[in-house]
């Protein structure tokens, strides 16, 4: 396929971004310097730049030390070859474009660690997803510059991670929220700056939102978080979830419970001694055990009916309650009906 034909066959659509985050119009106008800035030093001139925890973070700087010897391509370069891959689907020349513009990635990164203050190879590892991504977008044909275009990708994936993991709750789950994720903590700074009071009617009227989303995230952004598994304190080992309370029993109602089954385990005990084979071997293979046998299985060892077996296990639960209540009183809790609680037998 030509260059012309390419051209004629696109020249009606609109660049598709298909980003779903906003961006702020003072964002937009640096973004040429973001992009010239980028490239003028081998190491995105983040060494120098007191805003990046970089000598400071050993794996991070192995890291810029590594993009750093990348070559950078020139703007012809770059179009020959996002024309070769996007014509021909040339892996090489993909990689060569993501290659070349990892240093982009870091520097765009840099302008949102003030929102994440864990690892900042978090954003530029969401970055290197963006610009992945804006090179299977790129049309070469359109006459904008790769890392324009790619800048923004690269924005909206960072931005799309923060607010994905800022909080244990996910936050920016729409367009309203996203705006005011950014933008809330600045408008309320310029308003008091003027002397205004930073409602959240006036904050909603200025950002184009509703009062209610105002209020909501207001307090999402002021109060943090508490994991569970997180210390009481930072020289304890005992995590926070230690200290709920239990909505199990307490300890003196698992004590007495542990008590009383010890007490039936030796009362049934003696009753066997009192008991024939049909009964003994219904109490032990039906009613103390956690397979019981059917009736037609007992019934089939003493040859004897099913319904007879029945009869004698009815008559055995009416024995053994009569015995356990004059032995322990207490003990009636234990039962349901005419059946102790202990398994569920099959018929």
């Amino acid at each position: 396929m030509s260059k012309n034909t390419t051209i004629n066959k696109n020249k009606d659509k609109d660049i598709d971004l298909d980003l779903d985050v906003e961006l702020d119009s003072d964002e937009n106008s640096q973004e040429d310097d973001i992009i010239r800035e980028a490239y003028e030093n081998p190491l995105v001139a983040v060494a120098d730049d007191g805003n990046l925890p970089a000598l400071s973070n050993p794996a991070l700087h192995r890291y810029l030390q590594e993009i750093s010897q990348y070559e950078l391509l020139s703007r012809e370069e770059t179009d020959e070859l996002a024309i070769r891959f996007r014509e021909e689907g040339d892996q090489d020349a993909a990689y060569r474009l993501v290659s070349s513009n990892l240093r982009l990635v870091v520097k765009v990164a840099m302008d949102f660690q003030k929102y994440w203050m864990q690892n900042f190879m978090d954003l530029i590892q969401e970055g290197n997803v963006g610009l992945v991504q804006a090179t299977k977008k790129f049309d070469p044909y359109r006459g904008v510059k790769f890392s324009y275009y790619a800048a923004y990708w690269i924005r909206a994936y960072v931005l799309k991670f923060i607010m994905d993991n800022w909080r244990l709750v996910k936050i920016g789950t729409t367009q309203a929220q996203r705006k005011l994720f950014f933008s809330l903590n600045k408008e309320r700074k310029l308003l008091e700056g003027q002397g205004f009071k930073a409602e959240p009617k006036l904050l909603a009227e200025r950002l184009n939102v509703k009062e209610r989303e105002v209020v909501e995230m207001g307090q999402r952004m002021d109060n943090w978080d508490v994991s569970l598994e997180s210390p009481v304190r930072s020289d304890s080992d005992d995590e926070q979830k230690n200290f709920l309370p239990s909505n199990g029993p307490g300890i003196e109602s698992t004590v007495a419970g542990k008590e009383i089954k010890l007490k039936l385990a030796e009362l049934l005990e003696v009753l066997k001694h009192k008991l024939n084979d049909k009964e003994k071997m219904i109490l032990e293979k039906r009613l103390l055990t956690d397979e019981p046998l059917t009736l037609q299985n007992i019934a089939d060892r003493f040859d004897i009916s099913r319904e007879r077996v029945r009869q004698i296990e009815v008559n055995l639960l009416k024995k053994m309650k009569k015995y356990l209540e004059a032995e322990m009183p207490d003990i009636v809790d234990y039962f349901d009906g005419e059946k102790i609680v202990i398994s569920s037998s099959p018929s």
